[in-house]
């Protein structure tokens, strides 16, 4: 496959971004505790902290969002949303949720009970809070290699069959009310499921009685990796891998704020009609009626129309090659990052990044402060803070893996913008044996690194 590419639009309307000064940026991140997601749009230069809903909307999609049938029942965008899922994602029924914890809220509820154990590869922050939530506990059985970031391991996201056998045999089947699968694995660093594992998978599951659900969220970039890698499949279009992916399950959870290219939106599609209708009533309940699901009309037109596009070779092939050519500037800049470079994000690997700063200091939460002192640049922890606590013992859990994410919106920044952020990487990476860790003065109940507060240790 051929390295060129060009970014398959051109583009149309463009968005003023803030230069802010060095000073600036240091009372803001103080104001913040040094927390980014506390930080105000209008203190960022260039906003890496996520892909979720900050993706730039096609002419068809604004164009869309003006034929929005806001009827409360029965809106004719829902029926459109419909068609696409099923077109290209497989499932027979669709519950639109306002966005793609909406949907493992009511999964959740509806599947999980006491003491149940949900098994997955890696976990993720909001599936896991609202398994547990539910009463369940998550189980993680991915492949060792997940869990080193220097591995170069092409799936990452593999499911090791020998672990989920294991606890297959050693819990009550009816204790396992699903297995959980992303593609790909964000906390990973973005790494994709094969698709010779994720039918053995779906083999096991079969075997044992139990559901597989797929976490979709960025099922298309998966897909993509599938043709790239994956033998047998270099000559098929990402369309139909992903509809092979979904084939193998038995229903997913989906935000449609990554993927499918919308600001807001996402949803839950299930092939058995029974639990479609429970989960239906459950969305009356907790999203809206079932067929705007928190949504408004225009959102589901906009859903609609950015699932075809996200599924265009041109538009995914562009997406994940800019991704992986920022993520081989730092590389070749000496920066230590997550190998392969995945789907979404570069992720800077900051216990080799901050060898002398403990888990407990959360290097990866200093990191992403000083990558926006820097240059104005957010990015996101994913490490000791996301990971939280235990809920049995109380502390901090320590993960095997202290990100930083720098994550690429779709469609919404150039080479040169990030050629800048490496940059600025870089510089932070020169000084990084005066660099401190935290320590947090605020934490909150639950999913903490969104919320949490911290100051900086003294030096």
């Amino acid at each position: 496959m051929s390295a060129r590419w060009i970014e398959p639009y051109r583009i149309k309307v463009v968005e003023p971004i803030p230069i802010t000064t060095a000073n600036e940026r240091c009372k803001a991140i103080d104001e913040a505790g040094w927390n980014t997601f506390l930080l105000r749009s209008d203190q960022l230069t260039v906003d890496l902290l996520t892909d979720s809903g900050t993706n730039a909307m096609s002419d068809s999609q604004w164009a869309g969002m003006m034929l929005g049938d806001e009827s409360y029942a029965g809106s004719r965008n829902f029926y459109h949303l419909e068609d696409a899922v099923r077109e290209f994602y497989g499932y027979r029924y669709v519950l639109p949720t306002h966005q793609g914890r909406g949907a493992e809220h009511i999964l959740s509820r509806m599947l999980i009970e006491d003491g149940d154990v949900l098994p997955g590869n890696m976990y993720f922050t909001t599936t896991r809070l609202h398994q547990e939530l539910a009463g369940g506990r998550f189980e993680d059985v991915v492949v060792d290699e997940a869990h080193d970031p220097t591995s170069t391991y092409p799936f990452k996201g593999n499911v090791d069959l020998a672990k989920l056998e294991h606890l297959f045999d050693t819990v009550r089947p009816e204790k396992v009310p699903y297995v959980c699968i992303a593609g790909t694995v964000n906390m990973a660093g973005g790494q994709p499921i094969s698709l010779e594992n994720l039918r053995a998978v779906r083999d096991l599951c079969r075997r044992h009685g139990v559901m597989l659900i797929l976490d979709a969220t960025r099922a298309v970039e998966n897909a993509w990796f599938v043709q790239e890698r994956e033998p047998g499949y270099e000559d098929w279009t990402v369309r139909e891998i992903l509809f092979e992916m979904c084939s193998l399950s038995d229903g997913c959870t989906m935000s449609a704020k990554k993927d499918s290219l919308v600001n807001i939106g996402g949803w839950l599609a299930l092939n058995d009609p029974d639990l479609a209708a429970e989960a239906r009533n459950l969305c009356v309940v907790y999203e809206g009626l079932h067929t705007y699901g928190g949504l408004a009309g225009r959102d589901l037109e906009a859903m609609a129309r950015g699932i075809e596009e996200s599924v265009d070779d041109d538009h995914i092939r562009a997406r994940i090659l800019q991704v992986r050519e920022f993520g081989e500037t730092l590389i070749d800049e000496g920066i230590p990052v997550v190998k392969p470079i995945g789907g979404h994000a570069v992720f800077l690997d900051a216990a080799r990044f901050y060898p002398h700063i403990p888990q407990d200091g959360f290097p990866a939460q200093r990191l992403a402060a000083e990558v926006y002192l820097d240059s104005g640049t957010r990015s996101m922890e994913r490490g000791t803070v996301s990971a939280g606590r235990d809920p049995e013992t109380g502390e901090n859990r320590h993960p095997s893996l202290e990100l930083v994410r720098l994550t690429l919106p779709r469609r919404v920044y150039t080479t040169r913008q990030l050629w800048a952020v490496a940059e600025s990487v870089r510089d932070v990476y020169d000084r990084r044996e005066a660099t401190t860790g935290l320590e947090m003065v605020y934490e909150p109940k639950y999913l903490r690194f969104f919320q949490a507060r911290f100051r900086p240790l003294a030096e």
